[in-house]
């Protein structure tokens, strides 16, 4: 079956006071590393920026319909997120290698992005409304979901302090 990824990257990073998906990081952006490692296991990625996604005032729900959307309903969807450097083609690997209408990701006691989900859930996906992205689905059937541990999805940028001390952690082995 056809994965699709998508990219969410549309976020006004007010915490940051500056754009998260410009910051460069081990010689790429975020958004660029995000895409990159989304490219390197689906057959198609869909980056949701403000550009695309108009109404992403509203919360990261309208970007996540904005690239269901786009992405059809034929299609597994992986949702990951820009602001996540530390994830790595290698477990989105592991993500994909089950079958399930759930495949989560498991880090600091919950289960999150990157995420994926089959195409029976695209109509779940596509009524999320607000700030709430896709753990609301994932919640809603743990029963069904799978979960693949990797704490270091915990990690991503909010602060100043979080670009320096993820700068010295990145290298290219990583990958």
């Amino acid at each position: 079956m056809r994965v699709v990824a998508i990219v969410l990257a549309a976020g006004s990073s007010s915490r940051l006071g500056r754009p998260k998906q410009s910051i460069v990081l081990d010689g790429e952006t975020l958004l660029q590393r995000a895409e990159r490692v989304a490219r390197s296991v689906a057959d198609e990625v869909i980056v949701v920026t403000e550009q695309l996604n108009p109404d992403a005032a509203e919360g990261i729900a309208s970007s996540i319909r904005t690239g269901v959307r786009l992405a059809g309903d034929d299609a597994r969807i992986l949702i990951t997120l820009c602001d996540q450097p530390l994830i790595t083609a290698e477990h989105l690997r592991a993500l994909l290698a089950i079958d399930a209408p759930i495949v989560a990701t498991g880090y600091a006691g919950t289960a999150g992005a990157p995420a994926i989900f089959a195409p029976s859930l695209v109509p779940e996906l596509l009524a999320l409304r607000g700030d709430r992205g896709a753990r609301a689905v994932i919640e809603a059937h743990r029963d069904i979901a799978k979960v693949v541990p990797f704490e270091d999805a915990a990690v991503d940028i909010d602060r100043e302090d979080d670009v320096r001390e993820l700068s010295s952690r990145l290298s290219p082995e990583k990958q």
